[in-house]
């Protein structure tokens, strides 16, 4: 077995095989795709995410030093309380994203493979002389999640305790279903759904109307934060660039389209868009993610990577209009 802290000791479970990409270091399946979804979606087992990277930030002021900086409020966040958060750009580009909860000592989070190093670099320039410290701790916990009401649970698990873990919450289930099921809640995946122009009001990250409770990442009433500005224009005042949505694919072709293929209009034109992660879902068949422009006809028929597509609307392209204060 291969010393790299991301690659899971549950590769060693009976018929695991590895995920690619960025997510090689956890099994994608253990053998039975759509079993393995129907258990999840019944409430039953867990699912291996160990390849994600986990920050801690500890020491007094960190709950304010978060508030300060991220799209979260955390002032007054309660120990056991899961928060999501964003870290933006001046131009409101999300740069990180990131879920955790703290234990009332330190808050600890994980986020996306390969992405801690980043992240723990940002915090540690913007600590000051203020009373808090910033530390990768992926080589001491890994991360599992749970099926549970909107959306699911995370664990954080201490990493030479993932074995005992797995044999206490089984069945496992591979990474394929449980993506298949986060894309059908519509939950977009930073670095694979969205890309370097991505704003939160693109992807359903403020949670508006009848929001998913993975959502919101953005807390609408709280001070001031880097790209706070652009976030709170386009919730005003105007409508996203583009617009996250669901596609439901034509199946008659045993395969899924490339991450970053173009979505076309039906009968060829310019792209309106890209196409981030998809699945094989056991009732919906397959279905993928897309960025589009927000001027997309919701009802248009769309083709991906040759396979035709219908559209399920995730974030409404007129949302800004529904809060234009009245005059």
């Amino acid at each position: 077995m291969s010393t790299d802290l991301r690659t899971s000791p549950l590769l060693d479970l009976p018929g695991a095989v590895a995920g690619e990409g960025i997510d090689a270091g956890v099994a994608a399946h253990y053998g039975s795709l759509y079993g393995e979804q129907r258990a999840l979606a019944a409430g039953e087992g867990f699912v291996d995410l160990s390849h994600r990277e986990v920050v801690r930030v500890s020491g007094p002021e960190r709950l304010s030093w978060l508030h300060s900086m991220t799209t979260q409020y955390f002032e007054g966040l309660e120990p056991g309380r899961w928060v999501s958060a964003l870290l933006l750009d001046a131009q409101g580009r999300v740069e990180h994203a990131f879920s955790g909860v703290d234990d009332g000592e330190a808050f600890t989070a994980h986020t996306e493979p390969g992405k801690a190093a980043a992240l723990v670099d940002f915090l540690d320039r913007m600590r000051f002389m203020l009373r808090v410290e910033v530390a990768d701790v992926t080589a001491d916990l890994a991360v599992a999640w749970r099926p549970g009401p909107g959306g699911g649970k995370h664990d954080l698990v201490a990493r030479d305790q993932l074995t005992s873990y797995a044999e206490a919450a089984g069945p496992a289930a591979g990474l394929w279903a449980y993506e298949a099921l986060r894309i059908a809640r519509g939950e977009p995946r930073l670095g694979v759904d969205t890309d370097e122009r991505t704003i939160p009001n693109e992807v359903g990250w403020l949670g508006l109307g009848g929001e998913p409770a993975w959502a919101p990442s953005v807390h609408l009433d709280k001070g001031c934060y880097r790209g706070q500005e652009t976030v709170a224009r386009v919730h005003n005042l105007g409508r996203p660039p583009r617009r996250l949505t669901l596609l439901h694919l034509d199946g008659s072709e045993n395969r899924l389209p490339a991450r970053g293929a173009e979505v076309l209009p039906e009968g060829g034109g310019r792209a309106l868009g890209f196409v981030g992660s998809s699945a094989r879902h056991h009732e919906l068949g397959p279905i993928a993610l897309a960025l589009v422009k927000r001027s997309t006809d919701v009802a248009a028929p769309l083709v991906v990577d040759g396979l035709p597509a219908a559209q399920e609307v995730l974030v409404d392209p007129e949302i800004g209009l529904h809060f234009r204060p009245q005059r």
